[in-house]
């Protein structure tokens, strides 16, 4: 048993996660057919369709299938992301909607999480956000998102969740982000009226506070020249056209970053919303660990290795992790059973 640790109260939410899909309707096919052989064969086909449409996708742990994921399906949503005929069930009233990290795109960043949510039940949906740059290789298309002005990229949000609303007839979502993924949404939240319509905002890895990219920007030393170019005007156009605007952005101490905490009203917390911030110490991209986490009355920090010594996430190896995107899913649905702890490596996941 492998507790997940919640920094901000201590205690352990109890439990084994297990593998979530479809029903198993062989032994219910079985006993139907026995008591009505007559109609074996009409049943059998029917339950036998009704079976496979209910039949559970495939997910990997694996960071290398994820990359060759994007290699065979070139700017295509995640598997289990994006049916639009979905309808929430009472069991899942809300869609969630995943939000990709800087220089990222849904295909990649969403290769794992999408089908373990479409298997449990949940209507599933992303996006490519941000999107300044495609790189084209041979037949290999590889959007490079999350790249433009934060803020321009927030009403992008804005505007999906209002389409997923409307398609599933929803009034509420559940966000879960990465990365920048992880903090925009606070934005959204804070400024464009998403505080109204989200339930649930979960951030993995979210750069909530900036990052110092292991002290070499650091308010001492390289940090004021990052803050200053981010904040200049007659700079900006050129950090938009090597597609870093969004980069300096996230910057420890950056203007944007004030604006989504210290200017922002609650503090950038607010009280309509649950928010859970899951981080790993081994994170080498956002620093220091402390940077993610956010403080409030309705806010769960989880740090990964005081559930699971052995989940050594790095900063994009963590969407691949068996226990990460198991915390996950137990947080947006906690009658899922919280995951055993099992070793997940760098980039490569497990």
């Amino acid at each position: 048993m492998s507790p997940i640790v919640h920094l901000n109260d201590y205690f352990p939410i109890r439990g084994h996660y297990e593998h979530v899909g479809g029903r198993n309707l062989g032994g219910f096919v079985r006993r139907i057919g026995l008591a009505m052989s007559v109609a074996a064969v009409v049943i059998g086909t029917f339950v036998g369709a009704a079976s496979a449409s209910a039949s559970p996708l495939p997910v990997r742990f694996s960071g290398l299938d994820a990359v060759n994921y994007l290699v065979t399906h070139p700017d295509a949503p995640p598997p289990g992301a994006n049916d639009w005929s979905c309808r929430p069930s009472p069991a899942h009233p809300r869609p969630v909607v995943l939000v990709h990290g800087t220089q990222a795109n849904m295909t990649i960043d969403w290769f794992t999480l999408a089908p373990m949510l479409k298997n449990a039940g949940f209507c599933v949906f992303a996006f490519n956000f941000g999107v300044q740059a495609t790189i084209r290789i041979g037949g290999v298309i590889d959007v490079v998102g999350g790249t433009a002005p934060i803020e321009d990229s927030a009403r992008e949000l804005a505007a999906f969740v209002d389409r997923v609303r409307t398609a599933t007839g929803a009034p509420e979502v559940d966000i879960v982000g990465h990365s920048q993924g992880g903090s925009m949404p606070r934005y959204y939240l804070s400024y464009l009226g998403g505080n109204r319509v989200v339930n649930t905002f979960v951030g993995v890895e979210p750069t909530n506070h900036g990052t110092d990219a292991g002290g070499l920007l650091s308010d001492w030393l390289l940090g004021p020249i990052a803050q200053r170019l981010g904040d200049d005007p007659a700079v900006t156009p050129l950090l938009d056209a090597l597609t870093l605007r969004s980069s300096v952005q996230q910057v420890q101490g950056s203007a944007y970053v004030h604006e989504i905490n210290d200017r922002a009203p609650h503090g950038g917390v607010d009280p309509n919303v649950r928010y859970v911030v899951i981080a790993s110490a081994t994170d080498t991209t956002v620093t220091p660990t402390s940077s993610m986490f956010l403080t409030g009355p309705n806010v769960t920090n989880i740090l990964l290795q005081s559930g699971c010594p052995l989940a050594l996430d790095d900063h994009q190896g963590v969407l691949y992790g068996r226990y990460a995107m198991g915390v996950v899913l137990h947080e947006l649905d906690p009658a899922v059973p919280t995951p055993s702890c099992s070793l997940s490596l760098p980039y490569i996941g497990g």
